[in-house]
């Protein structure tokens, strides 16, 4: 049952995505900027734990996951760490995908040879 909430989460966000790119003159970057600035305001109001909670992967996996994981970290940082924790909290809440991403992007760039447009 994990398996087919996590499925119905991430594909109506993906459904989402694609239809504003359909029906919009967005960008699919403006786009992706959208999703993790929802992630998070929707976490920094403790709206998107809930969904977090019921839909486990299908929820803290796309990039509005990733903003929840920011406000999270920044408001767990605040607590502990006070005006400091603002800046050093979503950071460091994140910073193992932030890593594999870096890493990631400099591995696929060694290996394919990049072409011009034409």
């Amino acid at each position: 049952m994990d398996y087919l909430k996590a499925f119905l989460v991430g594909g109506l966000f993906c459904i989402i995505g694609q239809i504003l790119i359909d029906r919009t003159k967005l960008t699919p970057a403006r786009i992706l900027v959208a999703y993790v600035v929802s992630g998070v305001i929707l976490g920094g109001i403790g709206l998107y734990k809930p969904l977090a909670e019921w839909a486990g992967a299908g929820a803290t996996v796309p990039l509005t996951g990733f903003g929840y994981s920011l406000a999270k970290g920044v408001k767990e940082s605040v607590a502990q760490d006070g005006l400091l924790g603002a800046i050093i909290g979503g950071v460091t809440s994140t910073a193992g995908g932030i890593a594999a991403a870096i890493f990631l992007g400099v591995m696929v760039a060694f290996i394919f040879k990049p072409k011009p447009k034409s």
